[in-house]
């Protein structure tokens, strides 16, 4: 793929502006209970850094990796975890924080599957895009950052073969 990147969907101070918004929803919902924030693995990491800074409550946090990729661009319908929780989350409220929520098989089989038989309190979804167009699985986040369109997404997280992560805003790979 000889790619070039496109324009910015969504600059750095949109996404600070829009996980300050959200974190002080979450911190509503929560107030006075304990809440786990588990990070997708590795995509969600920058949005979790960015979403815990407005979460006023004493968060604890968690990571797991699951993924319905293979190494191309197109969902297997298969999901892997390759990584756990490190905390029980028995009788826990959860917040899984995604980065983007495309097909869905993924974060439809860890809220029916994988999460359940933990037995949390209960379990809600916060990503910072969601991708309509590609959805497959029955999956609705709790909190939403931003809806965007049927491209190949990167950029503040996002990656094609593990490049642009580390871009400070969200764009589109061209190509």
């Amino acid at each position: 793929m000889a790619e070039t990147i496109g324009k910015i969907l969504f600059t750095e101070e949109q996404i600070r502006r829009r996980a300050e918004e959200l974190g002080a929803e979450i911190t509503k919902d929560y107030e006075g209970r304990e809440l786990i924030c588990v990070g997708t693995l590795n995509g969600a990491v920058m949005w979790m850094c960015e979403l815990i800074k407005h979460i006023n409550l004493d968060v604890r946090l968690d990571f797991l990796s699951a993924h319905s990729y293979g190494g191309g661009t197109v969902s297997t319908g298969v999901i892997t975890v390759t990584k756990d929780l490190e905390f029980d989350i028995q009788g826990k409220d959860v917040l899984i924080i995604e980065d983007i929520i495309d097909s869905g098989n993924t974060l439809y089989y860890l809220k029916h599957h994988f999460f359940p038989e933990k037995q949390p309190r209960s379990v809600k979804i916060c990503t910072m895009l969601d991708k309509p167009a590609r959805r497959e699985a029955d999956i609705t986040a709790d909190y939403t950052g931003f809806t965007v369109d049927d491209l190949f997404i990167v950029g503040f997280g996002l990656d094609y073969d593990q490049r642009y992560r580390a871009l400070p805003y969200i764009s589109y790979l061209e190509g």
